[in-house]
């Protein structure tokens, strides 16, 4: 029987009439207050406990249940409110979920019969004004006005979507989708749905109320009185699965949504987004104006009910509404789960036979009442309350050891959001378990045990969705931003870049990587923030870059620059082969001063490291007393960066003099053989930088790379340009290329040899090239020798001490790999070489077994047909001694014994010439010397 003034406060959302319910029950000495949602009643409580403190406030739920010994204030779900302890106060918050057809019998129970000592209060929608004036005899009405407006903003786009807003959808997947969607485009949202924990969605909601993130994501749970900043709520969707089927929803429920936009003074605004089709006007219409029809049906269960058998329990569930209950204001409420439940395990024979008593009837209808958080499928939610039902009715409660397992099972923080948020679903089960009076051994162990483990997990869910759905540095910095703060950044000895402790990017010597995983829209902000906190740190960097030593500088093969690990610049064509250019990788960011700086730091380098690589080459071309033909071919040898192929310049070597070529010979140019070459320049460092200056100059877009050092031969690869061998100081032959100045060593052990008469291979000639008897001949192929293979008994030497020859010349004195005298003779030669006897093959002498046979080559000169073929000298005409001391021959200008030429063969005394009449060269000017030589040819 009431006793107490009973009030219905309706109005729209944002009218203050949850806060108004909790400043009335703490005007009472005691009070009870109803809430449709366990994460409202967490919020509820936790203002409450911060007004009258912990000691006197329990949280009843489902799945949780606080409660203090001088409790005097309760804050519940509706389902689990307490309804007979006699509180002063009685409050039922959402009144109009009576009309839902899942849960609407609840609250309609709680309508028709809770009822506070002093005062009770019914907060909910005008939609319940006339059912609530219908069945509740003696209330009073009091209509509450929104504080704000709310006006229809229409369709947006996400990526146009204003900060604090809220997206809603009615499904996980379109909720995640969604999530994605304004995590990729805004850097992030804060996901709030009914199905998380409290403790999962406090932490997202302070997230968003914090402004780490400026969107929030949410199913229709914050309809139901959760109070949050949000300026705009847009539909995803405007149809949701109501249990049964998909329907849309009614103008009252979008209403109910769209209300949370704008709190307290603040208008709000609500629309449509994604694929929801724009609103009909009459629905804006309605909820601007918060007109809807009212309520012609309110869900109802018949609360009488009856334990005597399973059969008299289900048919007093099942009962329809009498006239004396409300009439034609009830309607009987769909099937509920608890309800199917007991239907399912009243049809197992087994369960049905252990149902004997009233109290079996009551305890079984208790265990169905056990929510199914888990939403498998009705077959194991029946099979695992059958499971608790027998550990019930055995007297001794569900075992502690069995229901251990079945919570280290689920006791694992590891795995993306659905499989955190299967375990939160499980642990609910044995939540709701461990509250039950009686049900288990010890209450408060396991009160505790599954609620470390709902905290646990949804700590876990919490950081899965942050990790998902957020960008963490992105909702830092904005935040940051807004408030106007400097940014701190710091560069590690890795150089990743983090401003204000989240990752931004790397620092690559002066340019900003951006991290690239963010939207565009955040890939913005980041670089302006990084940028900003970046500029002392561009400065000292371009500091500590100028001081460094060039020890720390290198270039690379392809012409880049760099600083340690670090690309800091490139070479560029510059006015001159040996005066390159640099372009330094700085960013705009970074200001003129730093890039004017580390181009500068670049340029010395690169300036130093040609001038001590070239040094001999440089030397060269500033000698002063180089005159005339001397200083032209010096000039020419600077063009080339000090190889030139013999070939190329024979014209211009004949006009050379004694007194030139010991002038050139001085800044240590070798005129050999086959390549006029500076030996000291064949050494590996000079010979890459050579590479990369000769392809800066010829424009190529890929250079080619240096042989590794200390190599005699490498393959001659097919297609490979010969220029590029040229510049790695090696010159194609057969499958091979020689290095140059072996090839020059190797050329003088071939003059003392007969090229007419045929002559073999020596073992110094194998050792100079590093070769086998077949590739020396493939060599000597290449050459212009022709090789004849054959086959004669393997004669052992007489004396194995004995060196196999002690013909070889030293090798020279300014070659990379070892000092000696310069080769014999420096003139190309006009003959090949006079026939000397060969050795005669020695006859094999008798014996009983077959003498082993030896594979030789005889080499003799066979050059490719040209205009003017020629072999190699006997007289040494090609050596660098002077005229007039070679070997085997008398000094020039004399004629020798027959004809009047000198010893050795048919080579041209070219001295013995009359001097041609040249016009006058001034022997200042390199260019000048060029072309007369040219119009010499």
């Amino acid at each position: 029987m009431q006793t107490g003034r009973i009030t219905a406060v309706l109005g729209p959302t944002n009218t203050g009439k949850t806060h108004y319910a909790i400043e009335r029950m703490l005007a009472h000495r005691t009070g009870v207050i109803g809430l449709p949602l366990r994460l409202l009643a967490r919020e509820v409580y936790d203002r409450i406990v911060a007004q009258r403190g912990p000691s006197v406030v329990a949280l009843v739920t489902g799945e949780e249940r606080i409660v203090p010994e001088r409790t005097q204030y309760w804050v519940a779900t509706t389902e689990a409110m307490p309804t007979n302890i006699g509180a002063d106060f009685l409050a039922i918050d959402e009144i109009q979920l009576c009309g839902d057809p899942e849960r609407g019998h609840v609250f309609t129970d709680r309508l028709l019969h809770a009822r506070g000592l002093h005062e009770t209060l019914f907060l909910g929608s005008e939609t319940m004004r006339g059912a609530i004036a219908a069945l509740v005899p003696k209330v009073q009405f009091s209509k509450r006005e929104r504080f704000s407006e709310l006006t229809y903003a229409g369709s947006k786009k996400i990526s146009r979507m204003k900060p604090r807003s809220a997206i809603v959808g009615f499904s996980v997947e379109n909720t995640y989708a969604m999530a994605e969607l304004i995590r990729r485009q805004k850097g992030g949202c804060a996901v709030v749905m009914g199905a998380l924990s409290p403790r999962t969605r406090n932490a997202q909601v302070a997230m968003y109320q914090n402004g780490d993130v400026d969107y929030l994501v949410a199913t229709d749970a914050i309809g139901m009185g959760l109070n949050l900043d949000i300026d705009h709520v847009a539909f995803s969707a405007t149809s949701k699965f109501d249990g049964r089927r998909m329907r849309p929803l009614f103008p009252y429920e979008l209403a109910q949504i769209a209300g949370r936009a704008g709190r307290h003074t603040t208008d709000g605004t609500f629309g449509v987004t994604g694929e929801a089709s724009p609103l009909q006007p009459e629905i804006v219409d309605a909820i601007e104006n918060h007109r809807f029809a009212p309520l012609q049906r309110l869900q109802w269960r018949n609360d009488r009910l009856e334990f005597g058998t399973l059969d008299r329990l289900i048919g007093a569930l099942e009962a329809r509404p009498e006239p004396r209950d409300g009439g034609e204001w009830l309607t009987k409420g769909r099937e509920a789960d608890d309800l199917r439940a007991l239907k399912v395990l009243g049809e197992d024979p087994e369960v049905r036979d252990r149902v004997s008593r009233p109290s079996d009837v009551q305890l079984l209808w208790d265990v169905c009442r056990i929510p199914d958080f888990r939403s498998i499928s009705e077959a194991e939610h029946a099979t695992l309350l059958a499971r608790i039902f027998g550990f019930l009715q055995s007297g001794r409660g569900v075992p502690s050891d069995w229901l251990r397992r079945q919570i280290e099972r689920i006791d694992r923080t590891g795995g993306d959001i659905d499989t955190l948020s299967r375990r939160l679903a499980f642990i609910r089960t044995w939540t709701y378990v461990a509250q039950r009076k009686g049900w288990v051994d010890d209450e408060s162990h396991w009160r505790e045990a599954t609620r470390a483990v709902e905290d646990r997990l949804s700590d876990a869910l919490h950081g899965a969705l942050t990790q998902r759905f957020v960008d963490r540095r992105t909702s830092v910095l904005l935040r940051r931003l807004k408030q106007k703060e400097t940014l701190v950044a710091e560069v590690n000895d890795k150089g990743e870049v983090t401003v204000e402790g989240e990752y931004a990017g790397r620092l690559d010597g002066f340019r900003f990587r951006q991290d690239e995983t963010g939207s565009p829209d955040e890939a913005k902000m980041l670089a302006r923030a990084a940028y900003e906190a970046l500029a002392p740190e561009f400065n000292l960097r371009a500091d500590r870059f100028y001081n460094a030593p060039d020890t720390e500088m290198d270039f690379t093969e392809q012409g880049g620059l760099m600083w340690g690990d670090t690309a800091v610049g490139k070479l560029v064509k510059g006015g001159d082969v040996m005066r390159p250019s640099v372009q330094a990788f700085v960013d705009d960011e970074a200001g003129s001063d730093v890039a004017e700086k580390v181009t500068r730091r670049l340029q010395h380098f690169i300036d130093r490291k040609v001038a001590a690589l070239f040094e001999p080459l440089l030397a060269m071309s500033r000698d002063e007393a180089l005159t005339g033909l001397a200083r032209g071919f010096a000039f020419r040898l600077v063009e080339t960066l000090g190889i030139i192929p013999r070939d190329q310049v024979a014209a211009e070597v004949k006009e050379l003099d004694q007194e030139a070529r010991g002038s050139l010979r001085k800044h240590g140019v070798r005129f050999g053989q086959y390549t006029i070459f500076m030996p000291a320049l064949l050494k590996p460092a000079p010979t890459r930088l050579r590479l990369v200056l000769a392809s800066l100059w010829d424009g190529r877009d890929e250079f080619p790379e240096s042989p590794p050092p200390g190599l005699v031969t490498i393959p001659n690869i097919e297609g490979f340009e010969p220029e590029a061998y040229r510049l790695s100081g090696y010159r194609p032959s057969g499958a091979r290329a020689i290095r140059i100045d072996m090839l020059e060593r190797l050329a003088d052990l071939l003059r003392g040899q007969d090229s007419r008469g045929g002559f073999e291979a020596n073992p110094d000639m194998l050792s100079i090239t590093g070769m086998t008897l077949e590739q020396f001949a493939d060599l000597m192929g290449g050459l212009g020798y022709k090789a004849e293979q054959g086959e004669r008994p393997k004669v052992k030497p007489a004396d194995p001490a004995k060196p196999a020859s002690e013909a070889a010349t030293a090798p020279e004195a300014d070659s990379p790999d070892a000092a000696g005298a310069p080769s014999a003779s420096e003139s190309q030669p006009d003959t090949a070489p006079a026939a000397e006897e060969a050795p005669a093959d020695a006859a094999p002498a008798e014996a009983e077994s077959a003498p082993e046979v030896e594979t030789f080559y005889t080499f003799t000169w066979a050059p490719r047909p040209r205009a003017n073929p020629r072999g190699p000298r006997r007289d040494g005409g090609n050596s660098d001694a002077p005229r007039g001391e070679r070997k085997g021959g008398r000094p020039q200008g004399k004629k020798g014994k027959k004809g009047g030429k000198p010893e050795g063969g048919g080579a041209r005394n070219f001295e013995a010439r009359p001097p041609r009449k040249e016009k006058p060269i001034d022997p200042d000017n390199p260019f000048a010397v060029l072309a007369a030589l040219k119009d010499k040819k």
